[in-house]
């Protein structure tokens, strides 16, 4: 059990934009681990931009599992893992990251914030602290 990747997006208009995210992909060849990112990265920009306001949901793509949840003011996490990740961890893991983002960064900066503008630095932390060690 895995968690590949935890991303903190605006669903803004017209589009949405990626605000923060933390990756890990040391479970990837190192030739692979640049395009792995790409993919995780656009995808969740794709399932948000999809999903609508106040809406949770969990998509299966390719061998991983995303899990997303926007909230009605359009901040957006997503989080990408393998099939076996339980999804109700991933949701309590959605719940706290952005309530103590909405916390730290202000809603002002969200429409133009971007991960080199924004400054919340827990997301490596969670992404760690989450991974299930497997013996």
């Amino acid at each position: 059990m895995r968690l590949y990747s935890l991303s903190v997006l605006y669903k803004g208009d017209p589009k949405v934009h990626l605000l923060k995210a933390a990756y890990d992909v040391s479970t990837f060849n190192f030739f692979q681990r640049s395009s792995v990112q790409e993919f995780m990265t656009f995808t969740s920009q794709l399932i948000t931009e999809r999903s609508a306001l106040g809406s949770r949901a969990s998509v299966k793509e390719q061998e991983y599992l995303c899990h997303v949840y926007v909230r009605n003011d359009g901040l957006a996490g997503v989080v990408i893992a393998d099939n076996e990740y339980p999804q109700r961890v991933c949701f309590t893991l959605l719940d706290k990251v952005l309530d103590e983002f909405s916390r730290q960064v202000s809603k002002m900066d969200w429409p133009s914030g971007s991960p080199a503008t924004i400054s919340y630095s827990a997301l490596d932390g969670y992404l760690s602290k989450y991974q299930v060690q497997t013996p």
